[in-house]
């Protein structure tokens, strides 16, 4: 007689973030009609798309993905963006800090940093394209307000 043998399925912790992530990201894509997902091609955007392929994966991810260009970008990060964006097949949405700035609607800052910059466009983008939940790859241990976030924040029409 063959002795039964006895498997132990355990996630580990990482395996257990990621399969939280996915459900989440699911869960987005089920409860709301316009979701997209901020992607810079920087390293916390490419993890956070990573994780929406794998929730859909064989398909297609089923939305939009957004990148709130400062115009401070290595060329490099914009051409793997591209690159990215086009080998999955994706919809690429920008919202320009250049074309706000040359507008007039915001003003360069003496200090030259333009990141404080990116809410204008960002909101603009998001009212554009009638986005209704907005996927970001912020990090807890970047900044204290960040730590404080919870998985959803809900915002109001100013991002508030």
């Amino acid at each position: 007689m063959i002795e039964p043998v006895e498997i132990h399925t355990r996630l580990s912790s990482l395996d257990a973030l990621e399969s939280e992530a996915i459900h989440i990201i699911r869960e987005v894509v089920a409860e709301f009609e316009k979701p997209a997902l901020l992607f810079s091609g920087g390293k916390d955007s490419v993890v956070m798309l990573h994780l929406a392929t794998k929730a859909f994966w064989p398909g297609k991810v089923p939305f939009p993905v957004l990148h709130v260009d400062t115009g401070h970008n290595f060329p490099e990060v914009i051409a793997f963006r591209d690159r990215t964006v086009e080998r999955l097949g994706l919809k690429l949405v920008v919202g320009s800090v250049q074309d706000f700035i040359d507008s007039g609607e915001l003003a360069e800052r003496a200090d030259g940093t333009r990141n404080p910059l990116q809410t204008v466009p960002l909101l603009d983008a998001i009212q554009q394209n009638k986005f209704d939940a907005v996927f970001g790859g912020g990090r807890r241990d970047e900044d204290k307000a960040r730590a404080k976030e919870r998985i959803l924040s809900l915002r109001d029409e100013f991002g508030q």
